[in-house]
């Protein structure tokens, strides 16, 4: 009997160290997915990163590649994107197997780079999977529309105030360097500069003989009586004297509105109707000459930089003159149109307050009308119109001018101008990244 169960027991203990080596096994065989799928997390964090790499260094190298792909060669294009491609990854681990640019001409050109590479994995290999592969894809895609853009922008004395003319040009140079590099070729972009107070500055001495320019008004205000102690036209030739108005070159190139409603119109002007005419003022606080169309962009950032606040504020006539710049025909003639591209034009309209002063009156009321309906009729011809009110003034009127919600902005401080001048660019430029 005893000899029984010690035999019993051991071959109970032999079971149980079988036993326990075939859990031991069994934990073996379970430990390996389990490695491999945590493992996997960590490989594919990996990826992701490399792949997120990957894909902003071939967005760019496809911007950059865009701007000089219709001059080039398939193979310049190739070598370039695939130079900028590598010279953009800076994740270590990626392998670069392939950088390939395709440049495609037509209604709406593109170009599209692929690229791929490999990642070794650390973990994943006891899964039998030693190495990963990433592709990437990225297309710039432009159209055959050209952009013209025309800059209103509010020089009254209210603009030297809280910093806004600094930040005012700080912005329009920041929007001219934006606007440029979307421009593949000359002429795709151009660009006025309409510096406003109460009047705008044509500038006098290159246009004081223009036909369309109507001196009535100047003729009046400024001349010498034959009798010298009468200093205005009605004194002087009431009391029998002679009025000789001074020689039209010594003008300072300011206009006032026109008669209404050519006022509110970018009609060109018809010699031999008065009322189509520009009047010529000599304002006191007449802005710096307006820049008419152009892709000269130091010229317009200098432009810009001499814009100085001084003055009344009419903003049709800023307004106005805008739509003038990106008209054709007198009195700015804008560039002729190609007809194998569509145009968008634009005027992005920045004012500080309220309508103070035009030709006709100082009441607030009568001159917002005459801006409402410049407005409404810039936006029947087709112009799109972003409107920017800065710290004060009447909202509801830059706001029904704006082409929609979207392009209005009330600003409550001068260096929000900077950001909505970068945020109206953005929108504005037609190269783009598409995927």
């Amino acid at each position: 009997m005893g000899t029984h169960l010690f035999k019993t027991s051991s071959l109970w203990k032999a079971f149980r160290r079988a036993e326990d080596g075939n859990v031991a096994v069994l934990f073996a065989l379970t430990l390996i997915p389990v490695i491999g799928l945590v493992g996997a997390a960590i490989d594919y964090s990996r990826a992701n990163a490399i792949r997120t790499n990957m894909q902003a260094a071939a967005d760019s190298a496809a911007l950059a590649v865009s701007k000089t792909a219709s001059s080039q060669t398939s193979t310049q294009i190739q070598d370039a994107a695939d130079k900028y491609f590598r010279a953009l990854i800076t994740q270590p681990e990626a392998t670069i197997t392939d950088v390939t640019a395709t440049y495609t001409k037509s209604s709406v050109s593109n170009v599209v780079v692929d690229a791929s590479a490999t990642m070794k994995t650390r973990f994943m290999g006891v899964l039998g999977i030693s190495q990963m592969t990433l592709k990437v894809s990225a297309t710039t895609a432009w159209g055959n529309t050209r952009l013209r853009v025309a800059l209103a922008l509010d020089n009254t004395g209210s603009m030297s105030s809280s910093g806004k003319m600094t930040a005012l040009k700080t912005a329009a140079k920041n929007l001219i360097d934006q606007l440029k590099a979307a421009a593949t070729n000359n002429g795709d972009v151009y660009i006025s500069i309409i510096p406003f107070s109460k009047d705008v500055n044509i500038g006098g001495s290159s246009n004081y003989t223009q036909n369309w320019v109507k001196w009535d008004d100047w003729d009046v205000a400024n001349g010498t009586c034959s009798k010298s102690s009468y200093t205005t036209k009605s004194s002087c030739t009431s009391n029998k004297g002679t009025w000789t108005a001074k020689n039209h070159n010594t003008w300072n190139g300011c206009l006032m509105d026109r008669d209404q409603n050519y006022d509110i119109s970018n009609s060109a002007p018809e010699i031999g109707t008065s009322a189509t005419l520009f009047p010529a003022e000599q304002y006191s606080y007449c802005p710096v000459e307006l820049m008419p169309l152009s892709y000269d962009w130091t010229s317009l950032k200098s432009k810009v930089d001499a814009m100085t606040p001084d003055g009344n504020t009419n903003v049709t006539i800023g307004l106005v003159w805008g739509w003038h710049s990106l008209t054709q025909g007198s009195p700015l003639a804008a560039p002729s149109e190609d007809a194998n591209y569509q145009y968008q034009k634009v005027i992005i309209l920045l004012t500080d307050g309220e309508n103070t002063q035009n030709r006709f009156s100082t009441s607030q009321t009568s001159i917002d009308a005459r801006t409402k309906a410049a407005c409404t009729a810039a936006k029947n011809a087709g112009i799109t119109i972003y409107t920017i009110l800065v710290m004060q003034g009447t909202q509801s009127l830059l706001q029904s001018c704006a082409s929609s919600t979207s392009n209005y902005f009330y600003l409550t401080s001068a260096n929000q101008i900077i950001t909505t001048f970068d945020t109206i660019g953005t929108q504005l430029t037609r190269l783009r990244v598409a995927k």
